[in-house]
């Protein structure tokens, strides 16, 4: 059965998986990136995650209060945890990212989140139709996106921060 999932598995989802996870390696390692690089993965997420919710099934329009519920606490606790200091070199136009293993871990999380739940539907149509699967789901990737998004907030929060330099004015 694992191989028919396998070999049923559109070329474009590897291709997907294999970009993530060389994202993830990258931001394993500290760099100097732009905040513009800084914003890629959380946005490319947050449009797979969303791309998965629809106003249809059984949760209805409430879907997207269900995510927003999911992201607001995982942003807002990641804003209050988060400790690190963030380097903001306006005049270079770049930011300073420590290494981190957890970008990769939570893009795979959202990767097999959202390849579970596609097997799972071809497998168990009825599933679509399920309200306490739905809001798990929908929650779940709230909580992947908000992690993101907060930790993005971060950044763009200390580049804010940062003066411009002279020759900006």
């Amino acid at each position: 059965m694992i191989q028919q999932i396998i070999s049923h598995t559109p070329v474009y989802v590897w291709a997907l998986l294999a970009f993530l996870i060389y994202r993830g390696w990258l931001a394993s390692q500290d760099r100097d990136t732009s905040l513009l690089k800084v914003a890629l993965i959380p946005l490319v997420m947050l449009g797979l995650a969303v791309s998965g919710l629809h106003g249809d099934g059984p949760l209805g329009q409430g879907v997207w209060a269900v995510w927003a519920v999911g992201a607001a606490a995982s942003a807002a606790a990641l804003w209050t945890l988060a400790t690190g200091a963030i380097a903001v070199d306006r005049a270079a136009g770049t930011l300073r990212q420590r290494g981190s293993w957890m970008p990769l871990c939570l893009m795979m999380a959202i990767f097999a989140t959202k390849y579970a739940v596609a097997v799972l539907s071809a497998l168990h149509p009825e599933v679509a139709h399920s309200l306490p699967f739905a809001a798990s789901v929908t929650l779940l990737y709230g909580v992947f996106n908000g992690l993101f998004l907060g930790r993005l907030a971060r950044y763009a929060a200390a580049w804010l921060r940062q003066p411009l330099p002279l020759a900006a004015l």
